[in-house]
């Protein structure tokens, strides 16, 4: 993808509104996180409750996607993107009342969730639509990239303000910057038709979900996005009790590497390599979180945490293969679905890494979690290859018959 490309994207009638208002929802969740986690740390003393409080609404999104992600193809993009955005400023803004109890932040961080399951459906579904076929992917790595400059600039901006006032403001900043979301979104957007018909339903989201979980090689694709990905965020959920004043500096290196990663898949690597990289840059994904069994040192611990996020550009090549996979008209709902599904398992994994780390400690639960994300690719990838082998068994088998069928044709 050249440099030219990538400036033919910002050309494209509605991109830079939509790039526009990514950066602002991401800045506000970066922020946001990061404080929220640090609140709620000082205030138990937990690491569960902390990893928690952070990645919590991930756990809510399987209930969006069960109930709620039919409106990803069925809603209005602009409209629906606005709402969310303004539901988001809100729910921030709530969790920034001084004296709101720990039992209350967790209700609007379900709530939070339940709200975001929509939006990942929407905003990919909305990219999708107004790109070309071949301009997925490009456009689909500047959003990533985009997201790992702001995490970047969001975790060093939000460590350096929650250490210099308290987490409260850094919530209000948070809610700010998901109004200018909304404002952008409203303003830079046209007023878009829904991409399918229809009202969104729970009986529309359920037959949806069947049949894209119908075909063993989506099922794969969507296990592949969600299951080593997941389990490596739950490494990261532990910053804040691995080391609660350099969080946000090992937060940030995790952003670069993640950046570096999605320029090199998505920039410097030829279409027809790239499939090829999506089990070595998730076995990448992992690997260097297994030696936080030694409990490096800050400088040591940046390094491994920067080198394991370039393997993050593995889901550029899934969601390219999920794209080939999918009938354009469901192509909302399968991304909705892969991110639902990938946010729920990045909540459950920091839950079960907080968990482990109470009984053990937080480097020991890292690497218990890098290994299981290990072991978890290679299997995924042996099926996979199983997959294959019969797949081009049966194609030989029916390449036979005909040839026979041909050959009695014949005499």
């Amino acid at each position: 993808m050249t440099g030219h490309s990538y400036r033919q994207l910002f050309r494209t009638p509605e991109f830079t509104p939509l790039f526009l208002s990514a950066a602002a929802s991401t800045a506000a969740g970066t922020v946001s996180g990061l404080a929220l986690g640090t609140l709620v740390y000082r205030a138990t003393d937990s690491p569960l409750l902390s990893a928690v409080s952070m990645f919590g609404p991930s756990l809510a999104q399987v209930l969006g996607a069960t109930f709620f992600l039919s409106g990803a193809d069925r809603l209005p993009p602009r409209s629906a993107l606005t709402g969310l955005s303004l539901a988001f400023a809100a729910a921030t803004a709530v969790l920034a009342l001084p004296g709101l109890p720990v039992w209350g932040v967790f209700a609007v961080v379900l709530l939070l969730g339940l709200i975001a399951s929509l939006g990942g459906g929407v905003r990919w579904g909305l990219l999708n639509e107004i790109l070309t076929k071949d301009g997925y992917l490009p456009g689909r790595s500047l959003f990533n990239m985009l997201s790992g400059l702001m995490q970047i600039v969001g975790f060093a901006t939000g460590g350096a303000l929650v250490t210099a006032f308290s987490p409260r403001p850094v919530l209000l900043l948070a809610a700010l910057f998901h109004t200018t979301a909304a404002v952008v979104t409203r303003l830079g957007l046209s007023d878009r038709p829904p991409r399918a018909a229809g009202r969104p339903s729970v009986a529309a989201t359920r037959r949806a979900n069947a049949v894209l979980w119908s075909s063993r090689p989506r099922r794969l694709t969507y296990l592949g996005l969600w299951l080593p990905n997941g389990l490596v965020v739950g490494c990261e959920a532990l910053f804040v009790s691995y080391d609660p004043d350099a969080a946000g500096t090992l937060f940030a290196c995790g952003a670069l590497g993640m950046l570096a990663g999605d320029v090199t898949v998505g920039r410097l690597v030829p279409p027809a390599l790239r499939p090829r990289l999506a089990t070595p840059l998730l076995l990448l994904l992992a690997a260097p979180y297994a030696f936080f069994a030694l409990r490096p040192a800050l400088p040591l611990a940046a390094a491994c945490a920067t080198l394991a996020s370039v393997g993050f550009g593995a889901s550029l090549v899934q969601q390219e293969r999920l794209m080939a996979l999918t009938p354009p008209e469901l192509s909302g709902h399968a991304l909705g679905l892969h991110s639902a599904g990938m946010l729920t398992m990045q909540g459950l994994s920091a839950a079960l890494a907080g968990a482990l780390a109470q009984l053990t400690s937080p480097a020991t639960a890292m690497t218990a979690m890098a290994l299981t994300s290990i072991a978890v690719t290679l299997a995924l990838k042996a099926a996979a290859r199983a997959d294959t082998a019969r797949s081009d068994t049966a194609r030989a088998g029916a390449e036979r018959e005909t040839k026979d069928e041909s050959g009695r044709v014949g005499t």
